[in-house]
């Protein structure tokens, strides 16, 4: 029988039941995966909490996680592009992940390229939803180029080191936020050329004086509510604040009319979802993780790895801010 992680409610980590999960044939559009590797993301608490975000929970009980590795152990009668037996990764819901077995729709799993061997499955269930917001986020979001200086909040956790390296590769300066010395030196090792730690300093002094008064053109903001404000007074006029978490707590509501006062600031709420609705989108932007990877310029910063039937402990580790870089659930 397949186990998987089950919440009849929504609250606290100690929520999860571990236990016999019912998993189906796969419809004629679906392949049915073995998990290796489960990726934890900082965006399961808030599925687990009950937290607004733009992506839908269904109904409980349900099993959570949207990000996985694995290998096809079954086909839909429509299924052409997959076989039984091929490597393939997925960071989108339906949700499922904390299971040792899933369905899943084919139209958003990613078949791992043969020649990508230098990643293990542990790597690559870090990698595939934090790469793939990374990709978006550094070149659709705003188009990262060299010399442009940016401010990443939370630089050493799992997103933002794999940020402040891609964005590095891209020629940016790099800004990043974190809670300790520790995290500060992880994240100048993955790019940053500044740090600055919440309790000692103040990084909107530290963003006027490296950009000599002008601001960044974008911040990639993921703490909410405890820097949200702050965060706006980084941007340089007509700069853009992307607003993909909120680890704090929701922001508060912003005034429309303040966004111009401010000098024309662009407010965004980016999820992965729309940007890779279409297929299209979705294979691209992999194809360009998976080209970045292959270089070793990004590095999966695998850190915490837990059984899966302790999902709850892993829970509680990331909410606790103990993690630095990323958290894998082994099945």
């Amino acid at each position: 029988m397949t186990k998987g992680a089950v919440i009849y409610e929504k609250g606290k980590p100690d929520v999860f039941k571990w236990e016999d999960i019912d998993v189906p044939d796969p419809q004629n559009d679906e392949v049915l995966i073995k998990n290796t590797a489960v990726g934890v993301n900082y965006i399961d608490t808030y599925h687990r909490r009950g937290m607004p975000h733009p992506w839908p929970v269904p109904d409980l009980p349900i099993v959570l996680g949207i990000e996985g590795v694995g290998i096809v152990e079954g086909i839909g009668s429509e299924i052409s592009d997959f076989n039984v037996g091929d490597r393939v990764a997925y960071a989108l819901p339906p949700h499922g992940a904390y299971s040792q077995k899933r369905v899943y729709p084919a139209n958003k799993l990613i078949k791992v390229p043969e020649n990508l061997t230098n990643l293990s499955d542990n790597d690559l269930a870090a990698l595939m939803l934090k790469g793939l917001t990374a990709q978006f986020l550094l070149k659709r979001t705003y188009k990262v180029k060299k010399g442009d200086v940016i401010l990443i909040h939370a630089a050493a956790g799992g997103m933002g080191l794999i940020l402040c390296q891609w964005a590095k590769y891209l020629g940016a300066t790099i800004i990043g936020t974190v809670s300790s010395e520790e995290k500060a030196q992880k994240a100048k090792d993955a790019g940053a050329d500044y740090t600055v730690i919440h309790s000692k300093g103040d990084f909107v002094k530290t963003v006027r004086e490296v950009t000599e008064g002008q601001g960044c053109p974008i911040v990639y903001e993921s703490i909410g509510k405890d820097t949200f404000k702050r965060s706006m007074d980084c941007l340089r006029p007509m700069g853009i604040l992307a607003s993909y978490g909120h680890a704090s707590g929701a922001p508060d509501p912003v005034d429309v009319i303040e966004l111009g006062t401010r000098g024309s600031l662009f407010l965004t709420r980016p999820a992965i979802m729309h940007y890779m609705e279409k297929r299209e989108d979705l294979v691209n932007s992999a194809n360009d993780l998976f080209e970045i990877l292959k270089t070793g310029k990004i590095k999966s910063n695998v850190n915490h790895l837990y059984p899966l039937s302790e999902v709850s402990e892993a829970h509680k580790a990331i909410e606790a801010r103990k993690t630095i870089g990323a958290t894998v659930l082994i099945p």
